[in-house]
């Protein structure tokens, strides 16, 4: 199976949107699109981990983790994009691969992890169950 890669910003955000499935070594996000095109997949690790050399050490790691991962079952018509964390540096390389084939099981069986409430701090979340300042 030949699988394409994300270049496009839009693609990006687009896959942003859909299904998350956060494991230790990394994270990934399924978009279905509505073709039945080969799969794509892309890659990208935020700023706040470090400088351009350590940010590309943890793609290098992840791409070839997604590489060898046996079980690895990405389908037709979907995109995948593994963000890479802090601990895709250090995690044994056997752990990352269960994790990036886990993650992408979870996805293909319309399992995400729930949402998460961004930007409220301390006082307003204490607000919102109830409690006082």
């Amino acid at each position: 199976m030949l699988i394409h890669h994300l270049k496009r910003r839009q693609d990006f955000l687009a896959a942003a949107a859909a299904l998350v499935c956060a494991r230790r070594g990394c994270v990934v996000q399924a978009r279905k699109r509505d073709d039945q095109d080969e799969p794509r997949i892309g890659f990208t690790v935020t700023r706040k981990l470090g400088n351009a050399v350590v940010r590309n050490r943890i793609k290098r790691r992840l791409r070839e983790a997604v590489r060898v991962a046996s079980g690895l079952d990405l389908r037709r018509g979907h995109d995948y994009v593994f963000i890479g964390r802090a601990a895709t540096l250090l995690r044994n390389f056997n752990d990352l691969t269960g994790d990036i084939v886990t993650a992408t099981q979870r996805l293909n069986k319309g399992k995400g992890d729930p949402p998460r409430s961004r930007g409220t701090r301390r006082s307003e979340r204490g607000r919102a169950e109830g409690r006082k300042n």
